[in-house]
């Protein structure tokens, strides 16, 4: 899970700064997401999967699929 996290931001050319200022919090806070060093709260996780445009299945590595279920 921690992984695709990283992946997701690599792919868009951000820092782990950026990610964190579009959440409202520090660089560390979001960093310990990356490493699994902290649980990820289901509020940052629905800002991730929006930002992403992807599901918070992807996120936590339920499925392979990167797309978000549209109505």
């Amino acid at each position: 899970m921690y992984q695709r996290l990283k992946d997701l931001r690599q792919d868009r050319d951000l820092s782990q700064t950026q990610i964190a200022k579009i959440l409202c919090m520090s660089q560390t806070g979001y960093s310990k997401y990356e490493t699994g060093e902290n649980d990820i709260p289901t509020e940052i996780l629905i800002k991730l999967a929006q930002f992403y445009d992807t599901s918070i299945d992807y996120l936590l590595g339920q499925t392979t699929v990167k797309e978000r279920y549209k109505n």
